[in-house]
């Protein structure tokens, strides 16, 4: 029996994680207003029943979507400390201007598709925003040394606001060039030193 019990919680947890993904890209996609719970639901493969048994509600729902796109943004920055040392500032800058500029806006980092609808959405949303984002300026800022890198919690606020900014003007935008421009511009603004090293070594290589 016991097994069994476990199992069913096994899959219970399977399916809130699969509404809650769905409820992410839904709400990336359409915001808070756009997206309805019979869509959410639809995009999870369950019902509206079984989406009202995991969430009370789609705010609910949306709170658990926001702090799971946070601690991806946590994470990735964790990931880019790990893998790449004392460069890693200058290569998740890199990767966020680019790589997560281009992607579908469904899979998008919550940082620049979920900011806005927070910011429309209910009190404890922005709390929870609130919380994951000075949790990420406190990842940044206990990083390994790097050049350019925030060396205290407003600048890596103003970084995280820098990034966001550029890419949803980027987005905006319907010119690429344009949005190479403003990437570009930021990547120049946010690691320096790296945008100087590309200068030199491209000079070198003519």
């Amino acid at each position: 029996m016991a097994r069994n019990t476990t199992t069913r919680s096994e899959q219970k947890l399977l399916t809130r994680q699969r509404i809650v993904a769905a409820v992410g890209r839904g709400f990336r996609k359409s915001g808070f207003g756009g997206a309805g719970v019979d869509g959410l639901a639809k995009e999870a493969g369950v019902t509206s029943g079984a989406f009202y048994v995991h969430f009370e509600s789609k705010a609910a729902a949306f709170c658990e979507a926001v702090h799971v796109g946070m601690s991806d943004l946590k994470r990735g920055l964790r990931l880019s400390q790990e893998q790449h040392g004392e460069d890693w500032w200058a290569q998740f800058v890199h990767f966020y201007l680019q790589i997560k500029r281009k992607c579908d806006l469904t899979e998008s980092c919550a940082l620049q598709s979920l900011a806005p609808e927070v910011a429309r959405s209910t009190a404890d949303a922005r709390q929870v925003f609130e919380a994951e984002l000075r949790d990420a300026a406190k990842i940044i800022i206990a990083g390994p040394a790097s050049p350019d890198a925030p060396a205290d919690e407003a600048a890596a606020l103003v970084a995280l606001s820098t990034l966001l900014g550029a890419v949803t003007l980027a987005r905006a935008v319907s010119d690429p060039k344009t949005a190479d421009q403003i990437a570009g511009a930021a990547q120049k603004t946010l690691a320096p030193s790296s945008a100087a090293g590309a200068r030199k070594k491209k000079s070198r290589g003519r």
